[in-house]
């Protein structure tokens, strides 16, 4: 199993590994909470927030990463691997808050058409029941 510390460790390398102009407006950096999340919507307690972009009047603009989600999904997987789906997160992040720079939502689009094909599916394995 992974510790809080070894998930902050590895969100620290993927950090560096970008250009210092991809934290611009990004006042509160990366933050690692401890806690798991799950989806307001989610039925079977299985979907779990991995990461949040968040864009608040007060606290500004920061990623939010869930340690105890990590855990729960990624926990008994290499570093190499858990540091490539860490990697994922911090990216679909980012594209949150370039986005929200612009002024655009294609990709808050994108994630509505996932949970409503999670939810779908959802649906019909409850019908099929």
């Amino acid at each position: 199993m992974i510790t809080i510390d070894e998930v902050q460790e590895i969100l620290d390398e993927i950090a560096e590994e970008f250009p210092s102009e991809i934290y611009k407006d990004l006042n509160g950096g990366i933050i690692l909470l401890p806690q798991a999340k799950l989806h307001k919507k989610s039925i079977d307690d299985d979907l779990y927030v991995m990461g949040e972009y968040r864009n608040e009047r007060i606290s500004g603009r920061y990623i939010v990463v869930y340690f105890g989600s990590v855990e729960r999904l990624y926990g008994n997987t290499s570093r190499n691997s858990l540091k490539n789906k860490l990697r994922k997160i911090i990216k679909h992040e980012f594209v949150h808050h370039f986005e929200s720079l612009a002024g655009e939502k294609d990709l808050e689009i994108e994630d509505e058409h996932q949970l409503r094909d999670y939810l779908r599916g959802k649906q019909k394995k409850n019908n099929g029941k």
